[in-house]
């Protein structure tokens, strides 16, 4: 099979799908692999290192779309549409229930949409999802104390205060994979960290194995609105497998912050779970609403695209091995996890939840293989 790695063009989007060694394993198997040039440059992966293992440098993005496989990051954008066609599989994060625009162009395509964001394991672990996710949560904690300095926006708060003064309120929404490690760093700076969520058996996991002022709440509409209130750092951690992520927050919750807050919402890939987000990039992260400060940048681990890039690769290669070496339709056929990973199929929308977002009609994917 030939495999395609274009370079990512989303706003400062700097990871690359698949690294050299990635590349080095397809080519030993057999496949011939198409790189875009500079597609690696921003993870620190010249064209060379790509080269050196067998690759074949590309000077177009039209050249490595040409392939039978596109391997990439993130969604294609709106000058990437026009690549896509009915022969072509595609296999990347896409988001399509927060991406009406792009989820109807790729059904008018015909293009076969695998999604990183709905591969499951056997125990509904996401597997794909899951590197992404630590990147974005430990970044989140990141991202709120910067802009919680007053030169940035915020109230000017250290997230772990000092002997003697109080330290920042964190509020996370969601104890998943996200929502844990976004508590994980806030803890380890030494902020008071309150995580919600509605699954119990969950919040006794945390509080048994997260270390340091933790607060475990269960989830309903009081709670939150009362944690909002107090938060000088809101982090929305809310994912909905493949579904347009729940609005938990409410305007009026968010005008009740204090000036200066600050909320990042992880979840702003789904749509977001706070009402008054909305997307934002790399080049301009944020925007002020009733005196708070909010980030929504929807690709936040391509700021650390080194590590992101290596992270997202180590998960992807077994699953693009497989689809190039059994082919698309017999590596489905083989793997039902993988089979969930199928959004768009021959025109035809095959993931419930995406259709759902848009009043599209859904057709399951073993009526067509």
């Amino acid at each position: 099979m030939i495999i395609g790695v274009p370079k990512e063009i989303k706003d400062n989007e700097y990871r690359v799908a698949m690294t050299p060694g990635g590349v080095a394993e397809l080519i030993a198997t057999g496949h011939q692999v198409l790189v875009e040039t500079r597609a690696g440059e921003g993870s620190s992966f010249p064209d060379e290192a790509y080269a050196a293992v067998g690759a074949t440098i590309v000077g177009s993005a039209a050249e490595a779309w040409s392939a039978n496989m596109v391997v990439k990051v993130k969604e294609p954008q709106a000058a990437e549409f026009g690549f896509m066609r009915p022969d072509l599989v595609l296999f990347t994060y896409l988001h399509l229930a927060a991406e009406e625009t792009l989820t109807r162009a790729m059904a008018a395509s015909g293009v076969t949409g695998i999604a990183y964001e709905t591969v499951e394991l056997s125990n509904g672990q996401l597997p794909l999802l899951t590197p992404m996710s630590e990147v974005a949560g430990r970044m989140a904690t990141q991202v709120g104390a910067f802009y919680l300095e007053r030169k940035n926006g915020g109230r000017g708060k250290l997230l772990g205060g000092v002997p003697g003064v109080r330290a920042a309120d964190v509020i996370v929404l969601g104890g998943g994979v996200v929502g844990t490690h976004a508590a994980q760093i806030a803890l380890g700076m030494g902020a008071n960290v309150s995580i919600i969520d509605r699954t119990l058996e969950r919040l006794r996991y945390l509080s048994e194995n997260l270390h340091g002022r933790l607060t475990t709440l269960a989830a309903n509409t009081l709670t939150i609105a009362e944690a909002v209130r107090r938060a000088d750092l809101v982090i929305g951690a809310i994912l909905i497998k493949g579904a347009k992520a729940p609005r938990l927050v409410t305007r009026e919750m968010v005008s009740t912050m204090k000036p200066g807050s600050v909320i990042v919402d992880v979840a702003v890939d789904q749509g977001g779970c706070i009402e008054t987000t909305r997307p934002t990039t790399h080049s301009n992260p944020t925007y002020v609403v009733d005196e708070v400060v909010h980030y929504g940048v929807t690709n936040m681990p391509g700021a650390v695209p080194r590590t992101s890039t290596y992270a997202l690769s180590n998960a992807t290669l077994p699953y693009a091995l497989r689809l190039a070496s059994l082919g698309a339709e017999e590596a489905i056929r083989r793997d039902p996890g993988l089979a969930l990973g199928v959004n768009t199929y021959r025109g035809k929308i095959t993931y419930a939840a995406v259709a759902e977002a848009f009043g599209l009609e859904y057709t399951p994917l073993s009526s067509l293989i």
